[in-house]
């Protein structure tokens, strides 16, 4: 495994608002991306060259909270093997492997650790 961390993801609830926030404080430019079920504002980074991604996200079931934001961490090659584990390991799978809607963007999968925090997945297959 190249890194721990493979994306994250900070709730919003006002998209633009966010995004000239982190735009502001970070100095840098936030890619927009608006899909059938989310916005998001993409931090510039390098994925296929091994630089960690994320984002600001709009979406159902995404609320900002101060008890934290929802990281993926990186389950290459494929997330399934990962998946069904979780349960044996005394946490639940909240949201199944789910393919992430823009191309070449892998699949996706939300649990709950047996410490009760909801934690993403994130791989290419």
């Amino acid at each position: 495994m190249a890194s721990a961390l493979n994306w994250f993801e900070i709730p919003a609830t006002d998209i633009e608002r966010a995004s000239r926030f982190y735009s502001t404080i970070l100095d840098t430019r936030l890619e927009m991306m608006d899909t059938p079920t989310f916005k998001t504002a993409m931090f510039p980074s390098d994925m296929e060259h091994g630089e960690v991604g994320g984002a600001i996200s709009q979406a159902e079931g995404l609320t900002p909270s101060a008890t934290g934001s929802l990281i993926y961490l990186n389950a290459n090659p494929d997330l399934q093997p990962v998946l069904d584990r979780v349960e044996a390991a005394g946490g639940k799978v909240v949201r199944p492997k789910t393919r992430v809607e823009m191309e070449g963007g892998g699949y996706y999968a939300v649990v709950t650790d047996s410490e009760g925090n909801t934690v993403g997945l994130h791989s290419m297959g």
